[in-house]
């Protein structure tokens, strides 16, 4: 393998080492400098929505970068972040899940959990999501939160410490939502998956992952379309 070029940032030079391969059928190479080359098919999951950034300016300071994966709830995202990692193997890599950023439920909303929308923007606290990816930017060191999904509640005195590296994945099903934190993305990659596909997947990890019944993970699952689209609520 050639020397690192000098005026070639860290990020660079891995996109450019990992030319001719490819992961869910997008490729790695040429992507900080074109953006015309299409990504190939591919078996689910597939990411075939992605965009790329602009060159980056080599006298700019080297900031980490930052890969935004979206997709349904199920969709095979956790699938996509290990396959990132395992090409830039070389690197330091971070992953910063959206769930963890989940907001603790109230009593009074534990009362109505069956009907709570864990899918909607303000299940999240996405101020502590984008105040922890801007450090994280800015060579900081963070303390990602812990939620438990059994309790619906955030671990109070457990915390995951997240250090400064050279690329940051932020993944979730809303990463895209808000315009700040997807301002900071350098990449995005949206994970196309059939819906009962993702449904099955949905069934299988919270009831055995967290510990949920199969009928309350399926009215969860089909209460937001049957208030916002068939109820019209």
């Amino acid at each position: 393998m050639s020397p690192v070029p000098d005026e070639t940032t860290a990020i660079d030079y891995v996109m450019e080492a990992a030319s001719g391969a490819h992961f869910s059928g997008l490729r790695f190479d040429g992507l900080l400098t074109s953006s015309s080359s299409s990504p190939r098919a591919s078996p689910t999951p597939t990411p075939t929505h992605f965009s790329t950034p602009t060159p980056l300016d080599s006298t700019a300071p080297k900031q980490p970068f930052v890969i935004g994966v979206s997709g349904g709830t199920a969709s095979g995202k956790t699938t996509v972040c290990d396959m990132i990692i395992q090409q830039l193997h070389d690197h330091r890599v971070v992953l910063i899940n959206q769930d963890s950023f989940y907001r603790g439920l109230t009593l009074e909303e534990m009362k109505h959990v069956h009907e709570y929308n864990f899918d909607h923007p303000d299940a999240f606290d996405t101020e502590q999501l984008l105040e922890c990816v801007e450090k994280l930017k800015s060579g900081m060191s963070v303390q990602v939160p812990i939620y438990d999904f059994k309790t619906h509640q955030r671990c109070s005195d457990s915390f995951r410490q997240v250090n400064a590296s050279d690329v940051i994945i932020l993944e979730g099903i809303l990463v895209f939502h808000d315009v700040r934190v997807r301002n900071l993305m350098s990449m995005k990659i949206f994970v196309d998956t059939d819906a009962d596909v993702r449904l099955a997947r949905r069934i299988r990890r919270d009831t055995v992952e967290r510990g949920r019944d199969i009928n309350s993970v399926l009215e969860q699952a089909s209460f937001p379309f049957l208030k916002y689209v068939i109820l019209g609520l």
